[in-house]
């Protein structure tokens, strides 16, 4: 799967709670970020059902 970059603005507290966190974790702040990220997908979808992405054509 292809990574896209993409430029976000943080809570600073959030931001800075996070860098500790991946730390803890032995990951990158990004890498960190992006598993929330896909925690956050899946707890979505458990609860609402999976999201059907559109299809290129």
């Amino acid at each position: 799967m292809a990574k896209i970059a993409s430029q976000m603005r943080y809570d600073e507290v959030l931001y800075e709670k996070t860098k500790i966190i991946a730390e803890k974790e032995f990951r990158s702040t990004n890498a960190q970020i992006e598993y929330f990220m896909k925690k956050g997908v899946e707890a979505y979808e458990a609860e609402h059902g999976p999201i059907s992405l559109p299809r290129e054509e």
